[in-house]
């Protein structure tokens, strides 16, 4: 606010009672006496609403009934902004505390990372020079795995066999020039949680739908299938029973099946609060997001778009956010956490703060706090396309080799 409230104020017209009070004392006269000669007679309350010429009665004029009113306004309104900021403040002030001290020496990769690449790969766009090149780009790094875009689902959960038409190129390509890693294709939706348009998984022959292009597109020869399906509401049943359903797919597939994920409730039900006030819940409880680790062989937390508007606090949301992910996922599960490879500035999301090496040193000192000796740990960089020589560069010393 560029001015100090409570300052002083423009003296206050008077009103017109006060004015004509004024002309009958001058009419009356300074002594009390009538032109006339006669004494003048004083007002009285004859209970027919005549104000009193009581000064007491004069303390209760309208401009000291406005002053009263707008000094109360203020003191609400001072007292609004407090209940706001304070609990803000307290929230940074962990954050930034959060970000404070060092690592574990061991907090690095485990040659588990991943990285969401876009749909260029699988459409024809992309040629074995691509492949090379992206063989060389993740030489000497911790990734292991690769979401490539083969969606988007239409809303029934079908998917043609056009939209990821080179994959048969694409995934022994890959593998030739990057042995042992695994090619997944990455497929998602919007639900229609939000809105009246969507995937809706609450309807059975929409989740068969889904299963039966799970299958089709494992047949063409990808390592796993990634889902990321938003926004979706924490404790979503249907979500849980259409896992269920594809890891019995997966597996039988000898397959892998991987999930990005919302980040967890940073105060205890804070997706509820949150869905009330702005309608979109955002986050998912701890206990949902355990129920979904237990369901999947990979679980990458999507830790960015996260609203903190410095690297401090961004850092320490991260560490949050990746105790809270290792205290519910079994040790049979991969648990990425997302690194933000893209840069942009809107409602949500500050380029100047979420930065990899804010992400990465998060990661490290969640992970050095809560289960250091956690093998199946990763990192999962968002996304190729958008990514700059300075982030591969942050992610190598920030994560593969501190």
């Amino acid at each position: 606010m560029g001015h100090t409230e409570g300052r002083a104020t423009e003296a206050e017209p008077q009103s017109e009672e006060t004015a004509a009070s004024g002309e009958e004392a001058k009419a009356d006269g300074a002594d009390g006496t009538r032109p006339d000669g006669e004494a003048a007679i004083p007002a009285t309350n004859t209970g027919t609403g005549t104000m009193s010429a009581d000064p007491e009665g004069q303390a209760d004029s309208a401009p000291s009934r406005r002053r009263r009113h707008w000094r109360w306004v203020r003191r609400a309104v001072l007292a609004l902004v407090l209940a706001l900021l304070l609990p803000l403040l307290a929230a940074g002030t962990a954050l930034r505390v959060n970000y404070a001290g060092d690592p574990v020496d061991g907090a690095r990769t485990r040659g588990r990372d991943a990285i969401w690449l876009g749909h260029a790969w699988v459409d024809g766009r992309k040629t074995d020079a691509d492949v090379a090149a992206l063989a060389k780009q993740l030489g000497g790094t911790g990734i292991r795995d690769l979401y490539v875009h083969a969606g988007p689902l239409e809303h029934d959960g079908t998917l043609p066999a056009s939209a990821y038409r080179n994959a048969r190129w694409l995934i022994p390509a890959v593998h030739r020039a990057l042995p042992g890693v695994r090619v997944q294709a990455w497929l998602g939706d919007v639900l229609a949680t939000e809105s009246p348009d969507g995937l809706r998984l609450e309807r059975a022959r929409t989740r068969a739908a889904v299963v039966s292009s799970t299958e089709e597109i494992l047949a063409a020869g990808f390592d796993g299938v990634h889902f990321d399906l938003e926004p979706l509401h924490s404790g979503d049943r249907n979500y849980l029973a259409l896992l269920d359903n594809l890891r019995a797919l997966t597996r039988a597939h000898h397959a892998l099946l991987s999930v990005a994920a919302h980040q967890i409730d940073p105060l205890p039900a804070f997706h509820s609060v949150w869905g009330t006030l702005a309608g979109h819940p955002k986050w998912w409880s701890q206990a949902y997001f355990g129920q979904v680790a237990r369901r999947v062989d990979q679980i990458a937390v999507m830790s960015y778009d996260t609203m903190q508007p410095l690297q401090s606090l961004y850092g320490g949301y991260v560490a949050q956010q990746t105790s809270l992910a290792l205290e519910v996922t079994p040790p049979t599960t991969d648990l990425l956490m997302g690194l933000p490879f893209f840069h942009e500035n809107r409602f949500g999301h500050w380029a100047h703060a979420e930065t990899v090496p804010a992400a990465a040193r998060g990661v490290r000192l969640g992970l050095s706090r809560t289960d250091a000796d956690r093998a199946r740990f990763g990192v999962a960089l968002y996304v190729d396309f958008a990514a700059t020589e300075a982030d591969w560069t942050a992610y190598r010393e920030g994560w593969v080799r501190p």
